[in-house]
């Protein structure tokens, strides 16, 4: 079981996440608080495996509680939950020890796929993070550097299961979770194992690496 911590300043937030989360069977809820302070007072007896934080709160905001809790508690991983898309609010996350970006906007299949990984020690961007730092690296965007291309002694391709190539190109595509699930006629925890295994079989770190890295080799349409 997963034990996740919510930090955001809205209660209303904090209610519709609880919610939706309790119907994940691996999930649960330990704790809630408005702000950093109030998570770290919380911390010392209240066992947390993820703290879904968000970035803009009163009294401690997300970087600098994602700063203490890397420095106190690095055993707990962070996933930042936001209303903002802005590559510098991104950056100051991860930066701070975030493992993963998730907007507040996301399904629930993204959010707890974003848990279930954190959780397992991987990074994790949304789709819409990650197509859109993609689209910002892509060659001819006029932002950024093209992506890698492959030296002459690398493989042409990687070795990919046909269901593997399948929800690579859905994910490439912008589909969520529950939408290739329902494509495929797979349940959402196969989908988010898939995922994983395509991230650690192309040694990618998050989304837009791995849909980055599919389009320079060539694994993608």
């Amino acid at each position: 079981m997963i034990r996740v911590f919510l930090v955001d300043d809205h209660a209303l937030v904090r209610s519709g996440l609880r919610l939706l989360l309790a119907a994940q069977p691996d999930l649960t809820i330990v704790g809630e608080a408005g702000n950093g302070l109030e998570l770290l007072a919380q911390l010392p007896t209240t066992p947390t495996d993820v703290v879904l934080l968000d970035l803009n709160m009163p009294g401690m905001d997300g970087p600098e509680t994602a700063r203490q809790l890397r420095e106190h508690y690095p055993d707990v991983h962070i996933l930042a939950l936001s209303m903002l898309d802005q590559d510098n609010y991104l950056f100051q996350m991860l930066d701070a020890g975030a493992k993963g970006y998730l907007l507040k906007s996301s399904p629930i299949e993204e959010v707890s796929a974003g848990i279930r990984t954190v959780a397992a020690g991987g990074q994790y961007l949304c789709a819409a993070v990650g197509l859109a730092a993609l689209h910002k690296l892509r060659p001819g965007s006029g932002e950024g550097p093209p992506p890698p291309r492959l030296s002459a002694n690398a493989p042409a391709k990687r070795e990919l299961s046909r269901r593997e190539a399948e929800i690579l190109q859905f994910i490439s595509e912008g589909a969520t979770t529950n939408e290739i699930a329902d494509k495929l006629f797979v349940s959402k925890r196969t989908v988010e194992t898939h995922r994983q295994n395509l991230l650690e079989k192309t040694q990618t770190k998050n989304t837009a690496a791995l849909i980055k890295l599919a389009m320079s080799e060539g694994l993608i349409s």
